[in-house]
């Protein structure tokens, strides 16, 4: 991922600005470590920071139209970008970067380009022709972004909160799917799909369509000239991209330039269930397979910095981009600098294990709908952020535009959880890709509970963080937690000891108000706790919190016989409720 920094219509002596831009821009180094680049129109200014992926050579930002009237600072990766040159028949493009089409696009369709752009960005456009700019936003938010508004009447858009809070009198973070154009001075959407208005959709099950739209989202995100691997935790979604991708990577540029060997990358706690399982599918592929080990304090020691690059204080986020910070800071040591990843199916297949308790398919499908829609203030962030900080890329074939549209308008009847007909969770998805002929998995693998980035990297660790909370924040702290952060109030010492260390670094109430709250049962949204009366007085978002389900649950006073020999969970399951002292909300 890049960085991208713009300040436009700024009142300030130039020079001066100038100086202040290259200051602030060089706070997003650590996404783009391979090359600096600064545009200056009179009061405007666009500057990136460059992680060459494709076309290292010449796709240096920013980037422009022929006659450089037209200037544009990208992040992201355009996958449709070969299409869309051939829709520009006249135009003469500069670089090979996936990138460079965005001015060309712009001088054709004006602001009504970005719909046909497929891929994860967010970029700023300068129009020098009338001093006008545009800036936009991937329809999820794979890409971070915000906007700010100084005092001296400039706008700021920058790839991450510390390009512009020391600046901004006010800021906030850029919706996903939105234009902002300075002719309007306003945000509109422009991603507009069936699903976004939650009403029920009724298109058939159909596996082969499924299994065919996720392979196509795999494979157009192949696309690259560095070296790249997969994260492999071991569990449905990043086994299944593991799969697809090893499948298809021989005959590919990728493949014929770094090799067919696909590499795998795992993070743990010694013996944590996420690296059994990934050996396995490491093993069963035939990826190289490059597993990480750190330790709960090695994890805890780390905690500010997650948090200064992460930009959060949400407990649960928090929890689970440590281990990936951690596990990126390797990869980029072994010279990759993209890797694929399995964010997003929970939330598009009811993944998560409180999605046993949907009342009927109208709620389940609304909660997806919701849990999308945040995507972007959590897992989108989280895996964004967490790789960015060492110039690494992640990219999330489950939030496929193309894909979202298939599997959002299925009758979600198909996704509801039914064990007595043999359906766990996220069953549409498994059974998609249940190959007798020609296995994509191992039958366990397919089929192996869902387990929670943060409580599969090892259980001790959220076990671990919150005993080092209780270290730092006492009692009487707690009693006035109200009062010191009557936003968001942590209503435990773990959630204080985040929010402590957040307002260090962004101390604008600006800042906090960016980061989402409210209660939360094994990572639900506020609505879906009242599924449950009995979650209402017990709250933690990690998934051992859907107890009786969860065959690890933190009450289970037995592990049940609950996984047959094909994986499905017997009918005696269901989500109950957990003990007061493993209390956690949300921020």
């Amino acid at each position: 991922m890049c960085g991208i920094l713009a300040v436009l219509g700024c009142s300030d002596d130039c020079q001066a600005k100038r100086v202040r831009v290259l200051e602030l821009s060089r706070r997003l180094k650590h996404r783009g470590p391979d090359w600096s680049g600064l545009y200056q129109h009179g009061d405007c200014y666009l500057s990136h920071q460059r992680l060459a992926i494709i076309d290292p050579a010449s796709g240096d930002q920013p980037l422009f139209n022929e006659d450089k009237k037209i200037v544009v600072t990208v992040n992201g990766e355009i996958y449709n970008h070969d299409t869309l040159r051939s829709l520009l028949p006249n135009h003469n493009f500069r670089t090979g970067s996936d990138c460079d089409v965005i001015a060309h696009l712009y001088e054709e369709y004006g602001d009504n380009f970005v719909d046909m752009l497929d891929g994860m960005f967010s970029f700023v456009l300068l129009d020098t022709r009338d001093n006008s700019f545009l800036a936009a936003r991937d329809a999820i938010g794979i890409t971070s972004l915000y906007i700010g508004w100084g005092l001296d009447g400039s706008v700021w858009i920058s790839s991450e909160l510390k390009g512009l809070n020391d600046e901004c009198e006010h800021f906030e973070a850029f919706p996903p799917g939105h234009l902002y154009s300075s002719k309007t001075e306003a945000l509109r959407r422009w991603y507009n799909p069936s699903w976004f208005s939650e009403a029920i959709p009724s298109a058939p099950y159909d596996p082969l369509v499924l299994r065919q739209a996720f392979e196509n989202a795999v494979i157009k995100r192949l696309m690259t000239d560095v070296p790249f691997g997969v994260l492999l935790s071991g569990g449905l979604d990043s086994s299944l991209v593991a799969s697809i991708t090893a499948r298809h990577l021989a005959g590919t540029k990728a493949a014929k330039q770094w090799g067919a060997q696909l590499h795998s990358f795992c993070v743990g706690l010694e013996g944590s269930p996420d690296l059994k399982a990934a050996k396995e599918v490491a093993d069963y592929l035939g990826t190289l397979h490059h597993e990480f080990h750190f330790t709960v304090q090695d994890g805890i020691d780390a905690i500010e910095d997650v948090i200064y690059h992460i930009e959060t204080y949400d407990v649960t986020t928090i929890r689970a981009s440590t281990p990936m910070f951690l596990m990126s800071r390797k990869i980029k040591s072994l010279g990759v600098k993209m890797v694929l990843s399995g964010e997003g199916a929970d939330e598009i297949f009811g993944g998560y294990l409180y999605f046993h308790k949907a009342p009927n398919k109208e709620e389940f499908h609304r909660e997806t709908c919701r849990k999308i829609k945040a995507l972007h203030q959590y897992d989108c962030l989280r895996a964004n952020k967490a790789t960015s900080a060492w110039g690494l890329e992640a990219r999330i074939p489950f939030l496929d535009k193309e894909f979202l549209n298939v599997a959002m308008n299925i009758d979600p009847e198909w996704k509801m959880v039914k064990p007595d007909e043999g359906r766990i969770e996220k069953w549409i998805l498994r059974k998609a890709f249940d190959d007798e002929k020609r296995p994509y998995l191992p039958k366990h693998i397919l089929y192996r509970q869902k387990e929670q980035f943060s409580d599969g990297v090892g259980y001790s660790w959220i076990d671990g963080l919150k005993a080092h909370a209780e270290l730092h924040v006492t009692d009487k702290m707690m009693l006035n937690a109200t009062h010191i952060f009557p936003h968001n109030t942590p209503k435990t010492k773990e959630a204080y000891y985040y929010r402590m260390i957040f307002e260090r670094f962004f101390p604008q109430n600006s800042a906090t108000l960016t980061v989402p709250g409210g209660a939360s049962v094994a990572c639900s949204t506020a609505t879906a706790v009242e599924w449950d009366a009995s979650w209402s007085k017990n709250l933690d978002p990690s998934g051992r919190a859907a107890v009786g389900v969860h065959n690890s649950g933190y009450e289970t006073k037995h592990l049940p016989n609950s996984v047959a020999a094909n994986g499905n969970l017997k009918t005696d399951i269901m989500v109950m409720g957990v003990s007061a002292q493993e209390l956690t909300i949300r921020g």
